[in-house]
């Protein structure tokens, strides 16, 4: 039998050496592991970033007080009279009549926010002289696009009234009294169908100057817009002969319209701002309006008998971009971040 020394000697040199050993080993493993290199850490940084992100949007509400919604009067232009009505039921008309059923709810309800924040906008303004009486009209020229209950039943039928109209109705609903505010005042909330990567400065476009309508990035038309290209290809005569209808005192040779027009501006956004034709300078706004573009963003090319015009977005550009707008909700943005990204420096409130 060995001496208890010696066992107990070894016991102690059996204690400190198996820790060690297994040290040694667990090192040797965590070495012979393959390190990660640096773009598989970025990108897991990215994604951690992305998940707190959208955690973030979680903790964000805007819902605040719960009062009834208030009537106002909207003049119906078809029927040529003034109707009372719930700003909340308006609201479901008008974004009937501005947005399709088929884009996101969070572009929905941003939709939503705008319109109510353009009714809140003309009354604090008190404009109404197309409509006397009235805080807007249902006539998309001047206020907004509205259709009725009634009009989108008849034209849509039941199932879409069931499952296309109750989404419009949850987007005006979850979004209840919020309008858009700047300095506290309800801003001018333009919007258009799709941008041509950029929109507009407002004062570019429309000859006067808002700080929240700057012209911003708008990427995601491109990729989910079917309206982002479009082209027209026009005879050089009935190019000349449209552009002397608007303008009379127009001198343009159609046979040498390679040297005749030329692009001389173009606006932050992409538009074109000046633009010549013969002896004459317009600006490209009126181009688009003579050719019927889908918007002022366009390019020529000359050939020898015609010229193929390609124009970028569908609208005037200025504010927020609708199909931007459902890009960005389909990449995981809120209403409330789309509307923040569209309208620079604003605030949302909550009225009711």
């Amino acid at each position: 039998m060995k001496s208890p020394l010696i066992v107990l000697a070894s016991v102690v040199v059996c204690s400190i050496a198996i820790p060690i050993l297994t040290s040694v080993v667990s090192y040797d493993s965590i070495e012979a592991t393959p390190r990660e290199d640096k773009k598989t850490v970025v990108v897991t940084k990215q994604i951690t970033k992305q998940i707190v992100k959208k955690a973030e949007k979680k903790l964000t509400s805007y819902e605040t007080i719960n009062k009834k919604s208030p009537t106002i009067n909207v003049y119906n232009h078809k029927l040529g009279k003034t109707q009372k009505m719930d700003i909340e039921e308006y609201l479901c008309g008008v974004l009937a009549g501005e947005m399709s059923s088929e884009f996101n709810l969070e572009a929905l309800k941003a939709q939503a926010v705008a319109a109510r924040t353009f009714v809140m906008y003309k009354e604090n303004q008190g404009d109404s002289s197309k409509h006397k009486n009235a805080v807007v009209c249902t006539d998309f020229k001047h206020c907004q696009e509205y259709k009725s209950y009634d009009q989108l039943k008849s034209k849509n039928g039941k199932n879409w009234m069931k499952n296309s109209y109750s989404k419009i109705q949850q987007a005006v609903k979850e979004t209840k009294g919020h309008i858009i505010t700047y300095n506290d005042d309800p801003i001018l909330t333009l919007y258009f169908s799709t941008s041509s990567g950029k929109t507009e400065n407002c004062e570019e476009v429309f000859s006067k100057s808002y700080p929240y309508l700057k012209s911003v990035e708008s990427p995601y038309d491109k990729n989910y817009s079917p309206k982002y290209v479009s082209a027209l290809q026009i005879s050089n005569k009935d190019f000349v002969d449209k552009f002397k209808k608007s303008y009379g005192g127009v001198q343009v040779n159609e046979n040498d319209l390679k040297n005749e027009i030329k692009i001389l501006e173009r606006s932050n956004g992409g538009s074109v701002d000046k633009f010549k034709i013969g002896n004459k300078e317009i600006k490209g706004t009126d181009v688009r309006r003579i050719l019927n573009l889908n918007s002022a963003n366009f390019d020529i090319k000359f050939n020898e008998n015609y010229l193929d015009i390609v124009v970028k977005g569908y609208g005037h550009g200025v504010g927020m971009s609708q199909w931007g707008a459902e890009g960005m909700a389909k990449e995981g943005y809120k209403y409330y971040e789309i509307l923040a990204h569209y309208y620079k420096g604003t605030q949302i409130k909550d009225l009711y």
